[in-house]
């Protein structure tokens, strides 16, 4: 049967075609899968990055808002001065971590907002070429 489809002239054409197409067919697939897995790789990076640096800020400020309160009941305690001021002088202990968890914030930040600039600078070309 296949040896009366090729001598077809126009059997044989409309085979290579159909195979051609579906060479392009499969080529596009991968290249669109090879594209979706970036995209959500990068959407993963961005998005931990984001969340990671959520969960550190508000860390921070929940901190400062269980001192506030503490700070608030003691001036509602009958309390010596002195004693009063040292307690609300934050150790050099406290000082650095907060340094610390803010730069890490802030390079946090800073590789989410360099991640999503190349992600929409790659989406823009994408746009231009097409």
């Amino acid at each position: 049967m296949e040896l009366l489809e090729t001598q077809d002239p126009e059997k044989k054409k409309l085979i290579e075609t159909s195979e051609r197409h579906r060479q392009e067919i499969s080529r596009e697939v991968s290249a669109i899968a090879q594209k979706s897995e970036q995209v959500l790789t990068n959407a993963l990076i961005i998005g931990g990055t984001l969340a990671a640096t959520y969960f550190i800020v508000e860390q921070l400020t929940s901190s400062s808002k269980s001192k506030k309160k503490h700070r608030a009941k003691r001036t509602d305690e009958v309390a010596a001065p002195a004693a009063h001021e040292e307690a609300e002088e934050p150790s050099v202990i406290t000082e650095v971590t907060s340094k610390i968890l803010n730069q890490a914030a802030l390079m946090l930040l800073d590789i989410a907002r360099e991640k999503l600039s190349a992600y929409l600078n790659s989406k823009k070309q994408e746009h231009d070429v097409a």
